[in-house]
Formats: C-alpha cells, sequence, structure tokens
C-alpha cells in the first residue's frame, strides 16, 4: 500500500526496456525518500527469470502477469490489469517511460482511475505543498517538472488528494545505475484470469512491424549537433560530414529543426532528447536552457560559435570562435590526416 510502482515496458526478446531501467533508479531514489517500497509490473510473454533484469535496481516487489496473449501490446489488457493491481495495491506514484506504448497507456490508466498525468518530466522530487485557499499543507508530493508553453518556462505540477501521481519520462532523462548486482525482492506472479476476460482480448495483433530508429543518439559515444546559427540546411552538411569522420551521431537545437535544417527525430533538449556523450560538439548553437537540460551531462563539451559570449561558451570545456564553415573543414581535414 502506498508504494511507488514502475511500468516496466518490454522490448523484443523479454528486454527490458532502458527507459523502464532508468525509471527503477530514480523510483528507488524517490522510494527511500518517502520511506516506502519500490514496485515494478511487467506484463507480457515468456516472462520467466525477468525479474532478475529488475531486481538489480532496487526493486522490493516484482508484479508478472504472464501469458501469450499479452505481447505484442495491446491497449485493453494492459489498461485493466493496471486499473485492477492498483485498486487493490493503491500506489502513491506510477511511473512509464514516455514510449509509444507509455503513451497509450497511462492516459488510459490515469482516466479510469480519475488520478491525473504529467508526460514528458524532465524532473521528479519530492516536497511539500501549500493549498492557500485551503489553508492546507501536503506533504511528500512527486514534484512533476516538465517543460511548457513550447519549453518557454519549466512547470512543477503537483496531484495533492488523487492517487496514484503518475508520470511519463523519455528516455535518457533520468540515469540508469544498478543497485546491487544480488538485490533480492519479492515475485509475485499474478495469475492473468483474475484480472482479464477474453472479452479484453478483441483486438489481436496478426502481424507486427517495427521500423528501426533512424540514428541512436541516446547511446551515442560521440554527438556532433547544429544549432540555427549553422545557417542554412546546406550548411548543415558539414555537420553530417564531420559526424561521418568521427563516427558520430548528429543532434540538432530545435531552433535547427523549427528552421528545417533537419528533422525532429535528431532534436536535443527539454522538448526532444537527453542524451550523455562522452564528446558533444555543439555547432552553431547559442545554449539556451531549453537545449542545455538535454546535453549538459556531456563529458567533453566542445563549443563551435563565431560569438564569443554564447552562453553555450559558459559550460563548454573547449571554445572555437570562428565561422562553421571555415572551422568544420578544417576540423574534418585534420581529423583525417591524424587517424591515416
Amino acid at each position: 500500500m502506498n508504494n511507488l510502482f514502475v511500468y516496466c515496458e518490454l522490448e523484443e526478446a523479454g528486454r527490458v526496456a532502458e527507459v523502464s531501467l532508468e525509471l527503477l533508479t530514480k523510483g528507488r531514489t524517490l522510494a527511500n525518500e518517502l520511506k516506502c517500497q519500490l514496485e515494478a509490473v511487467v506484463i507480457g510473454s515468456r516472462l520467466q527469470g525477468v525479474e532478475e533484469q529488475i531486481m538489480p535496481y532496487g526493486a522490493d516487489r516484482v508484479h508478472i502477469f504472464d501469458d501469450t496473449r499479452l505481447y505484442p501490446y495491446t491497449s485493453i489488457p494492459h489498461t485493466v490489469i493496471l486499473e485492477k493491481l492498483f485498486r487493490t495495491e493503491q500506489p502513491q506514484i506510477c511511473l512509464m517511460g514516455a514510449t509509444v506504448v507509455g503513451r497509450d497507456l497511462g492516459p488510459r490508466v490515469s482516466s479510469t482511475l480519475i488520478s491525473g498525468l504529467t508526460a514528458d518530466c524532465t524532473s521528479l522530487e519530492i516536497g511539500s505543498y501549500t493549498d492557500a485557499k485551503e489553508g492546507k499543507t501536503y506533504e511528500n508530493l512527486l514534484y512533476q517538472i516538465r517543460p511548457a508553453f513550447g519549453g518557454n518556462i519549466v512547470a512543477c505540477i503537483v496531484n495533492p488528494k488523487n492517487r496514484p501521481q503518475m508520470a511519463t519520462v523519455r528516455q535518457g532523462v533520468m540515469k540508469k545505475e544498478v543497485l546491487d548486482a544480488r538485490y533480492q525482492g519479492e515475485v509475485l506472479n499474478h495469475k492473468v484470469a483474475d484480472y482479464v476476460c477474453d472479452a479484453d482480448f478483441v483486438v489481436e495483433v496478426i502481424e507486427r512491424h517495427v521500423e528501426k530508429a533512424q540514428n541512436h543518439l541516446a547511446e551515442a559515444p560521440i554527438i556532433v549537433a547544429g544549432g540555427y546559427g549553422v545557417g542554412s540546411k546546406e550548411n548543415f552538411d558539414l555537420i553530417f560530414d564531420l559526424a561521418k569522420v568521427l563516427n558520430a551521431e548528429v543532434g540538432a537545437s530545435r531552433a535547427a529543426v523549427d528552421a528545417g535544417f533537419v528533422s525532429h527525430d535528431r532534436q536535443i533538449g527539454q522538448t526532444g532528447l537527453t542524451v550523455r556523450p562522452k564528446l558533444y560538439i555543439a555547432c552553431g548553437i547559442s545554449g539556451q536552457i531549453q537545449h542545455v537540460s538535454g546535453m549538459q551531462d556531456s563529458g567533453i563539451i566542445i563549443s563551435v560559435n563565431n560569438d564569443p559570449d554564447a552562453p553555450i561558451n559558459a559550460i563548454a570545456d573547449y571554445v572555437i570562435t570562428g565561422e562553421i564553415e571555415e572551422v568544420l573543414p578544417k576540423m574534418i581535414k585534420y581529423y583525417k590526416q591524424n587517424t591515416k
């Protein structure tokens, strides 16, 4: 009762999604602060041993629902299972990945339970809230922090009364970290028939196609990113050229994406991806907080900018002042000459 739950999404071959492991890490920290247990929910097929992927991250209990009809994901049975489980367990918090599955499942569950949900959170904290109108202070609430109004402000959302407090988080926002490889929790293998009926499986997946990701920014050790200061879509080709010789991925600021220089799936920042590469080369990026929040934990940051006072220079380890058209070709030429 009143514990913190993480819905663990499954990928191919029964592998728990990276974002779910990241949320387990964050969930363990929040649960410690709240002095409650961390519980995980796994719904799928052929889940024998799945708890071994989850418990090292500090899960005290793992709820398993194993049925051949539960994978691939379909909305109705997953929603019904979580709804009934939550009515019994009454968690105070539930976290999910802001994935295709999480964005479908989270709103359905929160709507059914009338609990509310905050999507795409960039930070989760525990704190108090005083309702001036009621003259009442609520303790140990989940601060659901996320960008609003196109990333121009950061909103802190609280849910004082309804439970569970629900939030989704994108992959890469939270840091994944094993608590104890030998951590032991309790495994609860639930009888699926107690939660769903045959009618809940009215939708059947006949054939499933998964499109491969166009990039691997979240896991890339080196990222070359361009901003509005690159100047044009043609100039952005220099970003791709440098990335090619460095075996790096290409990222972009929101301004560059909005200008049509590059596709949205490469956007880094509050309204895009959060990345932690070993090396981040920021080209023509001013360094507004919306972008910086998505890459500030990079190992080494190199800024290439014609403005010596650009805000991003303040967090950069190295600053190269100059025009993109002049600097990048020299970097490409130098790297090629010294890697033969």
